[in-house]
């Protein structure tokens, strides 16, 4: 299944960090969709084995939506007081949940680990 603009976002932007580089191209993203221009404030949760370990949220839509998951996806993994910083281990097998809160309500999204027990077979 493929993983929605959006949350692919929010990994990437994980995935910056514990690469240590930079490898969103904004401006290409912007072009290619138009609406990460908008404000939407938005929510990201991480969670390990179906338990929360980050989540950070914008309270209001101040920054382009594009932004504002990059923000909130390396908030919640890195900095949420609440919990220790997640690992590339823990990063490979989180599952990622985004919301956006938008003026008709909220809109959510998860997405699956990239690692996921059950894709894999054992055959004889």
């Amino acid at each position: 299944m493929a993983r929605s603009v959006l949350l692919q976002l929010a990994r990437d932007s994980i995935q910056e960090v514990l690469e240590a580089q930079r490898s969103i191209d904004k401006q290409a993203l912007f072009q290619e969709h138009p609406l990460l221009h908008e404000k939407i404030a938005t929510k990201v949760n991480i969670y390990i084995d179906e338990e929360l370990k980050g989540s950070a949220e914008s309270l209001v839509a101040s920054a382009s939506l594009l932004e504002d998951i990059i923000f909130n996806a390396k908030k919640a993994a890195f900095e949420d007081k609440n919990f220790s910083p997640i690992t590339t281990s823990q990063y490979i097998n989180c599952e990622i949940e985004l919301e956006l809160k938008t003026k008709d309500g909220t809109i959510r999204q998860k997405d699956v680990s990239i690692i996921s027990t059950s894709s894999f077979s054992l055959s004889e």
